[in-house]
């Protein structure tokens, strides 16, 4: 039985890997992975050996690469190192699909998108979210912004880098907006998951003894997201069981177990005085979620 046109898997398409930064390997060793005749190219010819012994083509310049295929990828180390190398290839670039997976400002993207639109060029801005083991799996997500016709004309491809690729929308800064808040998020629970290890430390509880039970804070995450997230959205701040006055207690706690033990208090202090300045602009039973009418924006 023939497949249906929907669930077969798409036909091998050319592509073009501009960057060979760890991350530019695994872009297009997932190419590679899925059929894809792949192009790479970087500034220096010290990378990506492995992917020549396993079928790709090196190009000698960014425009011969650019030439190879009708789909560009780009990842490099930021918006400006991305434009130096497309700058002089507008000419090259008509009629082909770019797509930028350079991480970024919004404002660096909304400026990029400029660039491409002056240019005619049909544009991607995307947002990686995985490290470089997670590329090409199931489980990686990377988002994309743009010209809807470039993702509905290479999305399946794309998706050779990770199943989980949602086209964002026609605002090519929304990839970027979501890449920077999903890592305002992680980073301060890294630095939050670090300083309660640095805390335990100092009462000589090796983090090893308390990372078990870590995982119920971790466990109660899920539903926390989905309601603050329904909060911030209604702007309805309903304390009932766990009001911002109580907590901002705790962290008060907090700030002083840490200062007795002479950690460092910055991250605390920070928290402790955006929940003041909520309390102070309403009442101290609204929950955690109205911190963010504080914070600005």
């Amino acid at each position: 039985m023939t497949p249906s046109a929907s669930t077969s898997t798409p036909a091998p398409a050319p592509v073009t890997v501009i960057g060979l930064g760890a991350m530019g390997r695994a872009l297009a060793g997932a190419f590679l992975d899925a059929g894809h005749p792949t192009t790479v190219w970087n500034r220096s010819t010290d990378k990506g050996e492995e992917l020549v012994a396993r079928g790709a083509v090196r190009a000698p310049s960014a425009e011969e690469a650019v030439h190879a295929s009708e789909l560009v990828v780009v990842c490099v180390v930021d918006h400006d190192a991305a434009h130096t190398i497309l700058a002089p290839l507008t000419d090259a670039l008509a009629g082909r699909v770019l797509v930028n997976l350079t991480s970024d400002t919004p404002d660096r993207a909304r400026a990029a998108a400029a660039w491409a639109d002056a240019h005619s060029l049909d544009y991607l801005e995307g947002a990686i979210m995985v490290p470089i083991e997670v590329i090409g799996t199931p489980g990686a997500l990377i988002f994309y912004a743009g010209s809807q016709r470039a993702y509905d004309r290479y999305g399946t491809v794309l998706k050779a880098l990770g199943a989980n690729a949602p086209f964002l929308g026609q605002d090519h800064a929304l990839a970027a907006a979501y890449d920077m808040a999903m890592l305002d998020f992680f980073y301060g629970s890294m630095a939050g998951l670090v300083h309660a290890f640095a805390l335990a430390r100092a009462e000589n509880i090796p983090a090893a003894a308390l990372a078990p039970y870590l995982q119920t804070i971790v466990n109660i995450l899920p539903p926390i997201v989905t309601g603050t997230a329904a909060d911030i959205d209604a702007r309805k701040y309903d304390g009932v069981g766990a009001n911002l006055a109580m907590m901002t207690a705790s962290v008060d706690h907090l700030l002083h177990a840490a200062r007795d033990k002479g950690l460092d208090t910055s991250q605390l202090r920070a928290i402790k005085s955006v929940s003041d300045r909520a309390i102070a602009q309403g009442p101290g039973a609204d929950s955690w979620a109205s911190t963010v009418e504080a914070l600005g924006g």
